[in-house]
């Protein structure tokens, strides 16, 4: 079986690799030649655990092939997946225009069937739009070829993201007709040998689900922050409250942890999205509104605890920032809170040195020489007078107090997602600000 991924973005060289190493022939398309040039040396563009061993083991087989030119294969593939980027517009709406160039180009150049597979995340209603853009082509063209459209949401977590592909808890797809129905079935055949996990819906209920999926656990986080404050106000401790919440099987343990804000490249964009749909349909999604609200102020919450830490004089004042990263185990910083957190401690005067495993590069990309780059977890709090943590990285969990200590001129710690036991650091002599705890320093 032949297939095509147009864009090899995460979402789309992730999908492509996983299913070239279940025996798929597929090519992966984008118009940047100088990264496709690098994926066909092994070069990955992006950091994802095991994600550079899957390439370049199925390009050495022949199953994993990059273009920059979608037209000359059409006549090999049965299946085209649409994974370009579909970024928002000033107004929260999403930019389908690489979408529409994709089907554009499919219109133009198919002679044979197809079917074409909306793979990123795209609003309800895109599915006619791919629909008339081929359609128009073909009658340019004064042709008759049969196509057919799809949507194929992914649901991959970063930093799981090939775990994710090749053991999917679900698999949605949906479709108009019996023929892209068994030709899709038959596509993701080998990944439900264990367990038939594909869920078959019509078209606008598939593209719904991933919008209202994003939407949901994004307001989970958004609750729990919420939570958290007041705990902080009342003398509640949210790790408790969490606890005891999440063991109701009605609600459950999972995206209850609260923190500094989400982030990277779904859950903003997602939540923007799905509030814009709703105004053009005449809706106003006022609880996702909220959960906007909510996150955006949350980004801020650790630099006011430092602010009245103290007590506004922040000017030359040394700050550690440990984690850039929107989450663990990726390089992602798009809607990172380091970002927020960093420019409100620089416009306060404060000098800032920062350390992540994975996303210095990235950093030194977006913000160039504004904060220090350290060479690891201790280096980086020289002389601070503050400890930030934003991203919870594995590593920062077991630190040497003692190290931290003498390394530091003032030895306080802001948790911005609750990994440290407040009492230990306590007695080893640091002062202790969390999220949603007592943060009673005496």
């Amino acid at each position: 079986m032949n297939i095509a991924i147009v864009g090899t973005g995460y979402v789309g060289l992730v999908s492509g690799t996983c299913f070239s190493d279940m025996g798929i022939n597929v090519y992966c398309v984008d118009i940047d030649n100088d990264k496709i040039e690098k994926l066909k040396r092994g070069e990955v563009p992006i950091y994802e655990p095991g994600l550079d061993e899957l390439v370049e083991k199925n390009v050495k087989a022949g199953r994993l092939r990059f273009t920059t030119d979608l037209s000359s294969i059409l006549d090999d593939v049965e299946v085209v997946f649409s994974a370009v980027g579909t970024p928002p517009d000033e107004d929260g709406s999403a930019d389908l225009s690489y979408v529409v160039n994709v089907a554009e180009t499919v219109g133009r150049c198919m002679n044979r069937y197809i079917v074409f597979v909306t793979k990123s995340t795209v609003p309800v209603g895109t599915y006619k739009i791919v629909k008339e853009t081929i359609s128009k082509e073909l009658s340019r063209r004064g042709v008759v070829i049969p196509f057919d459209v799809a949507s194929n949401p992914e649901f991959l977590k970063e930093g799981a993201a090939v775990n994710d592909f090749m053991h999917p808890d679900r698999v949605v797809i949906g479709v108009e007709s019996d023929r892209a129905k068994m030709l899709m079935a038959r596509l993701y055949k080998p990944f439900m040998l264990v367990n038939d996990r594909l869920i078959f819906t019509d078209i606008p209920s598939a593209e719904m689900i991933k919008y209202a999926a994003n939407s949901m656990l994004a307001t989970r986080i958004s609750f729990m922050n919420d939570i958290a404050n007041l705990c902080e106000l009342v003398g509640a401790d949210v790790n408790m409250v969490r606890k005891g919440i999440g063991s109701d099987t009605r609600i459950g343990a999972k995206f209850l942890y609260p923190g500094c804000g989400y982030g990277g490249s779904c859950f903003p964009k997602d939540v923007k999205a799905l509030i814009k749909t709703a105004e053009q349909n005449g809706y106003d999604m006022r609880v996702l509104k909220a959960v906007e609200e909510v996150n955006d102020d949350q980004k801020k919450v650790l630099f006011r605890k430092l602010y009245k830490h103290y007590h506004g004089d922040l000017k030359d004042k040394t700050i550690a920032l440990w984690g850039l990263s929107f989450k663990p185990e990726t390089d992602d910083m798009r809607e990172s809170s380091s970002l927020v957190i960093i420019d409100m401690l620089i416009n306060a005067g404060c000098k800032v040195r920062v350390y992540d495993p994975v996303a210095m590069n990235e950093c030194k990309r977006r913000l160039g020489d504004k904060v220090t780059y350290c060479l690891d977890k201790y280096d980086a709090a020289v002389d601070a007078d503050a400890l930030i943590l934003v991203t919870e990285w594995k590593e920062f969990r077991i630190t040497s107090w003692d190290v931290l200590r003498k390394n530091m001129r003032n030895c306080v710690i802001f948790d911005g997602r609750n990994i440290f036991d407040r009492n230990e650091i306590r007695d080893a002599g640091f002062v202790y600000y969390g999220i949603g705890v007592n943060n009673e320093n005496v």
